[in-house]
């Protein structure tokens, strides 16, 4: 249990050029390259050194893995940061699945098993992924796999997770923040509001969900 007065940090003052670096740290993670741009004029900001670094690259593979263009996500990954696939098998796993997913969708199933057998069962080798394996392969036996126990391999959610962490891996590869200043802010302020909620002993505060204090 930590320590923590938020009496403490009532005085602290953030100042104008905080808040202009926390918005630009969010548009470069996210390759939103033209609003950057306009936004250090408006703001009159220096910009920094690193910030156009492979963003129109970036940009690229991030919507072809959301799009469900896996494959080309791969083949640009691997020119733009060589070994990274390699070295994330995990990553390299969810793409794959990814290519996977959209063959079911168009209901290529003979093309969905091939691939499968050549570029995923590999995978089976390592225990953790013998789950994983199974509840894709399961997407097969279902004339309607939208419909199925599944349902959220096939899900806009699912893509936009291996999309944002493919986005991550690719920043961190460059030895640039793999998270926005935004995100990390939202992350230590969502752990602050749950300890203020907790009092040892008693169920008076509810749990603090962040989802439901953005809809507040």
């Amino acid at each position: 249990m930590m320590d923590l007065d938020p009496r403490l940090y009532e005085h602290i003052a953030i100042s104008e050029s905080d808040v202009t670096k926390i918005v630009l740290s969010y548009l470069v993670h996210s390759c939103f390259k033209e609003t950057a741009e306009t936004f250090i004029t408006c703001s009159g900001m220096k910009p920094p050194a690193d910030y156009l670094v492979d963003m129109d690259q970036r940009k690229s593979i991030f919507h072809f893995a959301l799009e469900g263009n896996a494959l080309k996500a791969i083949e640009l990954t691997e020119q733009l940061a060589p070994n990274l696939l390699e070295q994330n098998k995990d990553l390299h796993f969810d793409l794959l699945s990814l290519h996977f997913v959209e063959l079911v969708r168009a209901r290529k199933c003979t093309e969905a098993l091939e691939f499968a057998q050549s570029m995923l069962t590999p995978f089976g080798k390592v225990q953790k992924y013998v789950e994983k394996l199974e509840d894709f392969m399961a997407l097969l036996a279902y004339e309607e796999p939208e419909k199925s126990p599944m349902f959220h391999l096939l899900s806009p959610e699912h893509q936009q997770n291996v999309a944002d962490n493919l986005n991550q891996a690719i920043l961190a590869h460059a030895n640039l923040p793999s998270h926005s200043l935004m995100e990390r802010l939202v992350r230590q302020a969502t752990v602050v509001r749950q300890y203020l909620h907790q009092e040892p002993g008693k169920d008076s505060h509810p749990v603090f969900s962040l989802k439901s204090f953005l809809k507040s």
